[in-house]
C-alpha cells in the first residue's frame, strides 16, 4: 500500500466525511492525489485512520395501491376497509428485468413479480407452491396494469 502524506490523509478524512462511497474515495485517491490503490487498499486506509463511512439508507419502495371498485360502483371504495389485493412497484428494478415488485394477496401471501428484458411477465412466491385463488390473479392483473401506467409504462 501506498504511502500517503499527512496533507493527503487529510483530504481522504474530508472525502469520508463529505459522505463519498469508498469506490469514489479510491477514484479520488487516483485521480487527484495520484496514488494507484485497489479497493481493499482503500478500505484499510479508512479503517487505518479509524474513519466512519457514512452509510446512505437504501432507497424506498415506491407503493402503488390502487383501488378498483366492483363493476357498476363507481367510488365504492369504504375507507379504512384494506384492499384485497396490493401491488408494489420497485423504484430500483431488479437485474434482468425491465421492471419489478411485489404483489400481496388477500390472504396475506406475498409473490415477487417482474417483466423481464424479452417483456415475459413471471412471478414468484414468498412461499413455495403457493398458488394465488383465481380472484386474486385477476385482481393483481388488473391493479398492475393501473401500476404499470402509471410508472409511464
Amino acid at each position: 500500500m501506498a504511502s500517503l502524506t499527512p496533507k493527503q490523509v487529510s483530504q481522504v478524512s474530508q472525502w469520508v466525511a463529505d459522505g463519498l462511497s469508498l469506490s469514489q474515495i479510491q477514484g479520488k485517491i487516483s485521480s487527484e492525489l495520484g496514488v494507484s490503490m485497489t479497493y481493499m487498499d482503500a478500505r484499510f486506509l479508512v479503517d487505518d485512520l479509524n474513519l466512519s463511512l457514512v452509510e446512505k439508507e437504501e432507497p424506498k419502495k415506491q407503493e402503488v395501491v390502487v383501488e378498483l371498485a366492483p363493476e357498476g360502483e363507481a367510488g365504492a371504495a369504504t375507507p379504512g376497509v384494506p384492499v384485497a389485493v396490493t401491488v408494489e412497484v420497485d423504484t430500483i428494478t431488479r437485474p434482468g428485468t425491465m421492471i419489478s415488485g411485489n404483489v400481496t394477496f388477500s390472504d396475506s401471501q406475498k409473490a415477487d413479480w417482474y417483466i423481464d428484458e424479452a417483456g415475459r411477465p413471471g412471478m414468484v412466491p414468498r412461499v413455495p407452491n403457493y398458488r394465488p385463488s383465481p380472484e386474486d390473479i385477476t385482481d393483481f392483473q388488473a391493479k398492475l396494469d393501473v401500476a404499470l401506467r402509471q410508472a409511464g409504462f
